[in-house]
């Protein structure tokens, strides 16, 4: 049982998170991409653009949440966010599908970190500061659970209309309710207690806070750490779809059925088994944490790359099963890492900017992302999937030991 109090607005807090992942089209998105004909080599080049997309929007936006409200920056990504479904829904070339992915990436920008803000303000506005692991755990946790449910869902609407298109409009209805939620928050959680200045001297006021607060060796160490673990699991994540394919198609069940729907069934299964592990790996963090707080970030680190390695040995080899285990793995050491490290950055940074340095924690996630996407999709194009997971994860794994030698030696000066 959690040791803080929950009230209404908790459960609005767990709520969005729900909605919010209850985005269909995650379980199916690269087999809708492939569906529609476009090569791993354009599917890479449109995960950068949308990168490069959250990098032009990632600082700015955070900046414009902390000084103009973020109420109104979290509800105008939602709206965006479902301009994006449509398009994608629409979308049968390129081009239109470059409109569907840079609007999506200007919606990802106005979202991230805008949360976390109002959650960690509400937090001290209501003196629960000491619980900030713990609740953020929790309210995550609800999050995992929305993509847990989403893959059963989303694997029902593939199995009744034997396509990946719907998937997207569906999408728009939960994004809806939440807007309204959104709305329904107090009005006070729309900016810091000690940010309520709007117009250019609210936005210079904020910038200056901000850049005084980033420069602390400390701080960006924790983004940096962050940073790199979400970046390759955003970029790597979807192309375990095939393996969930090919392991389908080993398991004798539902073999009378059409091949979309019999791939609908089970890729929603294993999607809602990963998602239910990842939220009770999110619960599981404030305790881990206080085990292990000096450590838990690097062996989680450490954990996730390796779990790449292994995933692209087995796909490689066509060891499918196999592979969809290891992979799991990086999904829970994400989940074990993104609390703890949220937590990390608040007991660093002032409140009234909180929203501008997780947006900047955010843009360095996506410039990494857009690289390791450009990466990732140019060497499965031309050699495969496996052999990009391989060697992704060991040479994350090589440079991150080498930073981790470099700090360390650092500091003993």
């Amino acid at each position: 049982m959690p040791s803080f109090p929950k009230d209404i607005q908790y459960y609005k807090f767990s709520a969005y998170g729900f909605l919010k992942n209850l985005r269909f089209f995650d379980a199916f998105f690269i087999l809708f991409l492939v569906d529609k004909g476009l090569p791993y080599s354009q599917i890479g080049l449109l995960y950068a653009i949308r990168e490069i997309t959250i990098n032009i929007f990632e600082l700015p936006s955070g900046i414009v949440a902390d000084t103009l409200g973020r109420k109104t920056s979290l509800a105008a990504s939602f709206i965006t966010y479902i301009f994006s479904f449509l398009f994608f829904y629409y979308s049968s070339d390129f081009r239109l599908f470059l409109i569907a992915f840079i609007l999506f990436g200007i919606a990802d920008a106005f979202r991230s970190g805008t949360h976390k803000g109002m959650i960690m303000d509400y937090l001290k506005v209501k003196k629960l500061t000491d619980y900030k692991i713990e609740y953020y755990g929790h309210t995550r946790s609800w999050s995992q659970t929305g993509s847990a449910i989403s893959s059963l869902i989303a694997g029902t609407i593939v199995f009744f209309s034997a396509n990946y298109d719907s998937v997207f409009l569906y999408s728009v209805v939960p994004y809806l309710i939440n807007l309204l939620l959104i709305v329904s928050y107090p009005s006070f959680l729309n900016y810091s207690d000690k940010n309520k200045t709007s117009g250019t001297s609210g936005l210079t006021k904020t910038f200056r806070t901000f850049l005084n607060t980033i420069k602390q060796p400390r701080l960006l160490g924790i983004i940096n750490t962050s940073a790199i673990h979400s970046a390759y699991l955003k970029a790597v994540k979807d192309y375990i779809q095939p393996v969930m394919v090919n392991a389908a198609m080993m398991i004798p069940v539902f073999l009378y059925l059409e091949e979309d729907k019999r791939n609908g069934i089970f890729i929603g299964l294993v999607y809602f088994v990963i998602y239910l592990l990842t939220s009770k790996a999110s619960r599981l963090s404030a305790a881990l944490t206080k085990k292990h707080r000096q450590r838990i970030t690097t062996i989680t680190l450490f954990a996730g790359f390796s779990s790449g390695i292994f995933t692209g040995i087995f796909y490689y080899n066509k060891l499918w099963i196999p592979a969809l285990i290891t992979f799991t793995g990086i999904y829970i050491a994400e989940n074990i890492r993104k609390p703890a490290l949220t937590g990390f950055v608040a007991d660093n940074t002032p409140n009234e900017i909180l929203t501008s340095v997780m947006s900047a924690q955010s843009l360095l996630k996506t410039i990494q992302t857009a690289l390791l996407a450009m990466s990732f999709g140019f060497v499965a194009q031309y050699f495969s999937v496996g052999t990009a997971l391989f060697s992704v994860s060991v040479l994350l794994t090589i440079l991150t030991f080498i930073v981790n030698k470099i700090s360390l030696t650092t500091g003993k000066r």
